[in-house]
């Protein structure tokens, strides 16, 4: 068992029938109520196993919420405040965040807010939640096509991680997790991103050591600056258009968040050698690594518009301008980059050129 101390948290890395977890529950929260977060998927892979294996569970509410990013909005969260009203939860009972990123961005959402603070524990079972969402304090929901535009900092006790759980994923949810990776080498270590394309590649296993190294990564800028000050911000590379494009096709082409910050981090990387930033080296490098694991979407001129407008509400900016964190060189990264809209349409308009080049 791996132990890394957080902000306020702590996180817990191995099999959790080895963890604190069992006597966490039989102690601090004996005597609470215990409500478990999943979705459909986790109801059906993950569920009856913990509440099997640990006993304190037995007699745990359990509330199901539908599966997609998409549902990841208020009218969801309020539906969940009633049912915790109606089970007469207090500010002394136990939420449980059993899932993905969605579950665990969600639930920490949720028991933030309920009667100012619930204490919550995450157990992610995806990738990107183990390796991203379920570290670092930021909870949220969406706000119709935005992302994440509604939510608090708020830290969980303990966060488990068990890599057994990703054996329940397909392997478009792995590769999902393997883009916030890539992002973790891309802000701070090219050999961790060389190691990263060859595990997608099949030359390397995946392993335990390289999770560990990944959750390090954002564990150390999070434990720096963990409001997003200034540092934190490098670990929005990628995001801000990836965001966008999460938005834009969330009803219709849906596409995970990985797949779309791989997408955000070629684009944002095209812009960072537009600027003067990033030699074009480094550049090739990037793109001919990450566009052969996640494919470019298809857009039309007119979807470009849309897409531009929608970066006006992203989280980062600030007085009037669209800010970006992009790469002076692949393990090196700046914050507070401001990017004129024009800059951004040739990016897209950029990419859609390639896409019909290349099909």
């Amino acid at each position: 068992m791996k132990y890394i101390e957080s902000n306020n948290s702590r996180l817990e890395i191995g099999s959790i029938e080895d963890s604190s977890f069992n006597e966490v529950l039989g102690t601090k929260y004996k005597s609470s109520k215990k409500v478990i977060i999943v979705d459909e998927n986790t109801h059906i892979s993950c569920l009856e196993y913990l509440i099997t294996t640990f006993e304190q569970l037995k007699d745990a509410e359990v509330i199901v919420l539908p599966a997609g990013e998409m549902n990841k909005e208020l009218g969801i969260v309020n539906n969940v405040w009633e049912a915790l009203t109606d089970y007469g939860l207090t500010r002394h009972d136990l939420i449980i965040n059993l899932g993905g990123g969605m579950i665990t961005d969600m639930g920490g959402f949720i028991a933030s807010c309920y009667k100012r603070g619930v204490d919550y524990i995450n157990i992610p079972t995806s990738l990107l939640g183990m390796v991203d969402a379920s570290i670092g304090g930021k909870t949220g929901i969406n706000l119709g096509e935005f992302k994440n535009q509604i939510g608090v900092f708020s830290h969980p006790e303990v966060v488990y991680i068990d890599i057994a759980f990703l054996a329940t994923l397909p392997s478009e949810e792995l590769l999902s997790g393997y883009g916030e990776m890539l992002k973790h080498g891309l802000i701070s270590d090219e050999t961790l991103f060389d190691i990263l394309i060859a595990q997608l590649k099949g030359d390397q296993d995946f392993s335990e050591e390289i999770l560990l190294t990944c959750i390090g990564v954002k564990n150390e800028v999070v434990m720096k600056d963990p409001l997003e000050n200034g540092l934190r911000k490098v670990l929005n590379f990628g995001h801000t258009i990836g965001h966008v494009i999460e938005g834009h096709f969330m009803n219709g082409k849906k596409m995970t968040h990985g797949h779309c910050v791989a997408i955000g981090m070629v684009m944002e990387s095209y812009i960072s050698l537009k600027i003067g930033l990033l030699d074009e080296k480094a550049y090739d490098k990037i793109q001919e690594n990450i566009l052969a694991f996640y494919e470019m979407p298809l857009y039309s001129n007119d979807e470009i518009n849309e897409m531009v407008i929608m970066l006006s509400n992203d989280k980062k900016n600030s007085n009037g301008k669209i800010l970006c964190s992009l790469l002076s060189s692949i393990g090196t990264c700046k914050y507070d980059q401001a990017v004129k809209e024009e800059l951004f349409v040739e990016v897209f308009l950029h990419f859609k050129n390639l896409q019909v080049n290349l099909n």
